[in-house]
């Protein structure tokens, strides 16, 4: 797992108040420059002008939206040169696939990219927006169906962090089964199952942190003994052995490289040095 300088935020849905003012005490100076993708939505330019609203009212100055889809394409040296000063980068909710596919292979997406490597730069988004953070994606399954072969479906993500499969809407859609299939299938991969209005922040690549009021799920196929996952037919159910789980709050987190849960270290209070 690749030692990464920039910072990814992501929510599990629902209302995103507090991701917003997370993103805000973040990044601190009121100047920061942030750009709002909202590709995922079927409304791009209301979404994206809304979110802009709302970072504004928060006292940020520098807040843009960048419209791309199938009229907008990523790579206009406006938006390339925008994204070349941005501190933070917003991904809105709405269709994965579809946000996916207008970024991926685009001169836009390598910058974002290699600024994600090098810099102090935050990606950041709900739902479809957290979903497109990895290489890999779930993007179709449903409740216990999604155990069977075939029902549950993973395409190509936008790799800001790999061997990681990040899950929204997680408790309120029924997501575990869905989950528990794409790790048994990949074990090589951790699951990361975010309910609403919850999320995670990824520093370094690998320190994954809570916030919100809910509990992210953690699924680690690492020392699984058992698993029928590649060699099924089609409407055939899946079978696992020492699947582990862990349920992060608020105050601990989860080391990806060590397959390590702890709780976050508590800074002491400066009164009491």
């Amino acid at each position: 797992m690749e030692q990464v300088k920039g910072t990814l935020i992501a929510l599990g849905g629902g209302d995103d108040e507090g991701l917003i003012r997370l993103i805000r005490s973040e990044i601190c100076a009121i100047t920061s420059h942030i750009e709002v993708i909202a590709t995922a939505t079927k409304t791009p330019e209301e979404s994206g002008n809304a979110y802009k609203e709302a970072f504004e009212e928060l006292g940020c100055h520098n807040v843009r939206f960048m419209h791309i889809d199938e009229h907008n394409p990523a790579d206009k040296p406006e938006y390339l040169e925008r994204m070349a000063k941005a501190d933070v980068v917003f991904f809105t909710g709405g269709d994965q696939v579809r946000l996916a596919s207008f970024l991926n292979d685009t001169e836009l997406m390598r910058l974002m990219l290699h600024r994600y490597r090098t810099e102090n730069i935050i990606i950041s988004g709900t739902s479809a927006g957290a979903a497109i953070m990895s290489d890999s994606m779930i993007y179709d399954g449903y409740g216990h169906y999604s155990l069977i072969k075939g029902e549950m479906k993973t395409t190509r993500g936008c790799s800001f962090i790999k061997h990681v499969y990040i899950d929204t809407h997680f408790a309120e859609r029924g997501r575990f089964g869905r989950l528990a299939h794409a790790v048994a299938h990949d074990p090589e991969y951790v699951g990361i199952g975010l309910s609403e209005e919850t999320g995670i922040i990824i520093k370094q690549g690998d320190q994954v942190e809570v916030f919100g009021p809910g509990v992210v799920t953690v699924i680690d196929a690492s020392e699984i003994r058992f698993s029928n996952a590649r060699e099924l037919g089609e409407n055939e159910p899946v079978a696992v052995e020492n699947l582990k789980m862990h349920l992060l709050v608020n105050g601990y987190r989860y080391c990806l490289r060590e397959h390590l849960f702890q709780p976050v270290p508590q800074k002491r209070d400066k009164a009491m040095v």
